[in-house]
């Protein structure tokens, strides 16, 4: 297992924005906030920092065109993408405690559909979103990846950047099968070409909790073989199983009522043994799954790395 420090990350933009009251609805999604009313952005970046998040991710995800629609992308994504960042670094900077910016470059083209992907039309939306966040991040998390083709275009949308390349990888949510990217390529290969393309840190995330633990493994067998110092992290999803068809915040989707804070502590508990080290939330995991972890799992951390 790593011995980094744990680092707990923020949880779920999208649904904390509408459980305090944000403009909501889709296809925004948690674009509609950021373009309506940025103080709840604020409010819920503070949020989670209250509860013990060092990591705020830039509400940036649902700044591409399958939210906000090509036109509206076009005009305004660049001044989105630095709103969002300006919102995350204002919380970031006003916390008694260091709190690490992530600028979130999300699937260009629609999550969970890896199958929509084009190199070109890809490289050019992320290269409008990093235009608008650079400033403000201190590293680069391109977040909920689905196919290794999506985070090359990435790595070449960002170029020679210097800021840190965090890869966070979305699974397929078959318990007991090998671990699978939604484009059912290996784990394994997605994590030799995010050492290939210099990533500092792989994690898995909009996934079931239950897949989390086998993802790790693997990812750490491949990390030992290489020799790298690679770090690891996770931060699940709290709605359902989806249908492989399906893109992510298409619909809005119940959120599983077994994962409230205690059951979230028991799974990233699983993980931190697994050799993570950097925790948080993704859809559904709110301030409150922070704030237990952040109560409870980093004197667990000290313990099992004793």
């Amino acid at each position: 297992m790593s011995q980094a420090s744990l680092r707990l990350l923020d949880g779920g933009m999208g649904r904390e924005l509408q459980r305090i009251g944000a403009p909501f609805r889709q296809p925004e999604w948690s674009a509609l906030a950021l373009i309506e009313a940025p103080e709840f952005v604020l409010q819920a970046h503070k949020a989670f920092v209250a509860a013990g998040a060092r990591i705020v991710t830039t509400n940036s995800y649902a700044v591409v065109p399958f939210h906000i629609g090509d036109e509206r992308f076009a005009k305004l994504g660049r001044t989105l993408a630095e709103r969002a960042g300006r919102l995350a670094h204002q919380a970031a900077s006003e916390s008694t405690e260091p709190v690490t910016v992530a600028g979130s470059l999300p699937p260009a083209l629609g999550s969970y559909r890896p199958d929509l992907f084009d190199h070109q039309r890809s490289v050019a939306i992320h290269r409008e979103l990093i235009a608008g966040l650079q400033a403000h991040v201190d590293v680069w998390l391109a977040e909920t990846q689905s196919s290794i083709a999506e985070v090359r275009a990435v790595a070449e949308a960002l170029g020679a950047q210097p800021k840190p390349l965090w890869l966070s990888f979305t699974l397929l949510d078959e318990v007991g099968q090998a671990s699978r990217l939604r484009s059912s390529e290996p784990v394994a290969d997605a994590v030799r070409v995010a050492a290939e393309l210099g990533a500092t840190v792989v994690l898995f995330n909009c996934s079931q909790p239950e897949v989390m633990a086998a993802a790790l493994a693997e990812a750490r067998d491949v990390i030992q073989s290489l020799g790298q110092a690679i770090e690891l992290g996770v931060y699940a999803n709290a709605f359902p199983p989806v249908s492989a068809q399906a893109e992510a915040n298409s619909t809005l989707l119940e959120i599983r009522r077994d994962l409230g804070p205690e059951s979230y502590l028991y799974w990233s508990r699983s993980w931190v043994a697994a050799g993570a080290s950097i925790v948080g939330g993704c859809c559904g995991i709110g301030p409150e799954h922070i704030a237990q972890l952040h109560l409870h799992l980093l004197p667990y951390k000290e313990v099992v790395s004793a």
